[in-house]
């Protein structure tokens, strides 16, 4: 089975990919990286024409480049910088950087290794063409598509006739049933409830002139521990202090979770409290969370209704809806809405990821507030991570 092209165009990403990778190419040009894929559900298999469609489909995507179109649109996009999209007139992707193969039982490896700049550009690519060929070769496509379209139906109703009373984004790229899919998804989203206030996909905020929404991601603080000179449990202060520099608190959320909130809060300070418009929830019990930032916003004197407290951990509309009910009298409340926009159907979605492993061939980890998250190649090393962090937060305390 011959599949059409799956991306067709280098913003069909997320936001945060470009927010990113400026801060790499005018601060960190020397580091170079290596992703590696996990399908985290159990018994999914990958036979070999899933992976021979895979692997042309990456072939096609590296013969693209962005478009005068492309780039005039992001120009339009206050924080990105004239020297950053010149460079991206001349990157593409490169197909060396990218090695796939399939176990004998059925198990997908996909491993990226290059320059961090590039590098880091392959995942959300990937996994748009991961879950499509998946889902495409895997199941009766059209029936999928019924179901998503009938449930799809069910949110706008209920988006509309107040049952859910919370602004959100679609967050849904890395996990969509297809590039089809999603382009019909927040359309609809967009046009037919005035609930949706933007999408990480920059192609489709280009193509239906929505807000583009999207900070920083994991691999951003994670990718400070691959720099000899910092220490393990301070790459969070350097992560956010090169952003402020390179942002000036434009494009301010940041990410609370790569190694444990509880350590992010000992580097968000007065200064980056004041810089930062809000923060960003992905891992632990989102109560718990929303309510320690709340407090450490009042303990420098900071009126959290001022702040953005963003949850974007595996939400579907009904777990919104309550987290809005609970803290929308004391601080801005919004939402990243992912797998259940764009990849809602009868049948169970892919949880799969592309996670930055190494940097300069060091070992890096997230740890973040949920333990079965933490994923790392090296056990040795997320075990000196972890008590790293745990000297920090006893010594400081």
């Amino acid at each position: 089975m011959k599949l059409e092209p799956i991306v067709v165009s280098l913003l069909d990403t997320d936001l945060y990919k470009f927010n990113m990778n400026q801060v790499i190419f005018h601060k960190h040009t020397d580091l170079c990286g290596q992703y590696f894929f996990k399908c985290r559900n159990e018994g999914v298999v990958f036979s070999e024409e899933i992976v021979r469609e895979i692997s042309e489909q990456v072939d096609h995507l590296c013969t693209l480049s962005f478009s005068d179109e492309e780039l005039d649109y992001l120009r339009t996009i206050r924080f990105l910088k004239p020297d950053f999209i010149e460079f991206l007139r001349l990157w593409h992707p490169i197909r060396d950087y990218v090695t796939i193969s399939r176990s004998p039982d059925g198990e997908l490896s996909v491993v990226v290794n290059g320059p961090l700049f590039s590098a880091m550009q392959f995942e959300i690519y990937l996994l748009e063409i991961i879950n499509e060929v998946y889902f495409r070769m895997t199941y009766d496509y059209d029936e999928l598509k019924k179901s998503a379209e009938r449930k799809l139906d069910d949110k706008i109703k209920l988006l509309c006739d107040g049952t859910y009373t919370f602004k959100f984004a679609e967050f849904g790229c890395r996990r969509r049933l297809s590039r089809e899919w999603e382009d019909v998804v927040v359309k609809r989203l967009a046009t037919e409830t005035d609930k949706c206030v933007g999408t990480s996909n920059v192609y489709l905020a280009m193509k239906h002139n929505l807000t583009p929404i999207g900070t920083y991601a994991h691999e951003y603080v994670q990718m400070y521990q691959g720099i000899d000179k910092i220490p393990l449990a301070y790459t969070n202060h350097y992560a956010m202090r090169d952003w402020y520099d390179e942002y000036q608190g434009d494009n301010g959320t940041a990410l609370t979770d790569t190694i444990t909130t509880d350590l992010f809060l000992m580097d968000f300070n007065r200064s980056m409290v004041n810089n930062y418009s809000g923060v960003r929830h992905d891992s632990g019990d989102p109560y718990e969370w929303g309510e320690k930032i709340i407090e450490h916003y009042k303990s420098y004197g900071a009126d959290p209704k001022t702040k953005l407290l963003l949850f974007s951990d595996s939400l579907d509309f009904d777990r919104a809806q309550k987290l809005f009910d609970h803290f929308k009298d004391r601080a801005k409340v919004s939402f990243g809405i992912g797998t259940f926009c764009s990849n809602d159907t009868d049948e169970q979605p892919l949880n799969i990821v592309i996670k930055l492993q190494y940097v300069n061939g060091r070992p890096v980890a997230k740890l973040s507030d949920t333990p079965g998250k933490a994923m790392c190649r090296d056990e040795g090393y997320l075990d000196y991570l972890k008590r790293s962090v745990d000297f920090r937060l006893h010594r400081e305390k």
